[in-house]
């Protein structure tokens, strides 16, 4: 299994794959988190392509660029890889390359995705939709095991409070756990405004850290934080990414709230 009880999770990257740069920089940056925290189980991630997004600009690099850049970073730099799949076609060439196959919150409910990304083997991350009760991931799990996913993971990411705002109830992470698999944090697009930003989504990244420090207090078993050298021209999700230079600081602190909750 890739995810491990005795360590912290960590889901970490830039929200899209925009270059092999930025790559570097953000698994650079990983590379001496994980040397200072051993507790840390560290999975680089990056989209190729936000096809969920407000407007048409920022998608990332497409397919085969994308691929070829999460390849890398698991061939330097050793990490495990993480993307989002939106179409069943998706499913078998990203799962020959990435460890985690990424259901974005939006298609959670999808069926045929669920099963043909069970299928692949790899791990499946599945993100609970905005408009979903913690109590309904139920069905979105059960899809998975009649799948036959080798390894499901949950991940909480807000939910739709009125206009433009996401809330997080700490009451999840307790009740998606009791379904027997791991409950992760999405700290970074839990604190979006979706829509605010004048046809795109807009943020609040200083409500990241308690947030995070909140959940890992409630018992989620990991934490999904994008990250980017320079959030404010990042081609998407800038205002709810956390810098790279501030994220030792914020991991830190995330990492003592852990050994104090499971003590």
């Amino acid at each position: 299994m890739l995810f491990d009880p005795k360590r912290l999770l960590l889901i970490a990257g830039p929200c899209s794959l925009e270059n092999e740069a930025v790559c570097r920089s953000v698994a650079e940056g990983l590379v001496k988190l994980g040397k200072k925290h051993r507790e840390l189980n560290i999975v680089f991630k990056g989209s190729f392509d936000k096809a969920n997004r407000t407007s048409l600009g920022g998608r990332g690099t497409g397919l085969k660029e994308g691929l070829r850049l999460l390849a890398l970073i698991k061939r330097e730099y050793g990490f495990p890889v993480l993307t989002d799949i939106h179409e069943r076609p998706q499913c078998a060439p990203v799962a020959k390359v990435v460890d985690v196959l990424q259901i974005p919150a939006f298609l959670c409910r999808q069926t045929d995705l669920l099963l043909a990304a069970a299928k692949t083997g790899a791990v499946v991350n599945v993100k609970k939709g905005q408009f979903l009760s913690p109590q309904e991931m139920e069905f979105v799990v059960g899809k998975l095991k009649q799948g036959r996913a080798t390894e499901i993971w949950q991940t909480e990411r807000g939910t739709t409070f009125g206009y433009q705002n996401l809330v997080v109830d700490m009451r999840s992470f307790a009740q998606m756990k009791a379904l027997g698999y791991p409950a992760i944090f999405d700290a970074t697009h839990s604190v979006q405004l979706p829509g605010a930003g004048g046809g795109k989504s807009s943020g609040r990244r200083e409500f990241v850290a308690p947030l995070a420090k909140a959940a890992l207090g409630a018992g989620a078993d990991g934490l999904f934080i994008e990250t980017h050298p320079d959030p404010d021209k990042a081609i998407s999700d800038g205002p709810n990414m956390v810098p790279l230079a501030e994220l030792p600081a914020l991991i830190a602190t995330c990492v003592a709230v852990w050994k104090a909750a499971r003590s």
